[in-house]
């Protein structure tokens, strides 16, 4: 869903998705390259918020 959701509203997700397709590949590949980059975004943030909250105690 936050994938469909980016390729709508966020320019950003938009032209790496026109970029991806000048390279060939389908938007049902490009959907799922978009979920691995959201996954490890969100991995990232996860980490430094568990960090923060551990120093915080």
């Amino acid at each position: 869903m936050i994938a469909v959701v980016r390729l709508r509203c966020s320019q950003r997700t938009r032209d790496y998705a026109t970029r991806r397709t000048a390279e060939g590949k389908s938007k049902k590949e490009i959907i799922r390259c978009l979920k691995r980059y959201i996954v490890r975004q969100l991995y990232y943030t996860l980490r430094a918020d568990l960090k923060d909250l551990a120093q915080a105690t």
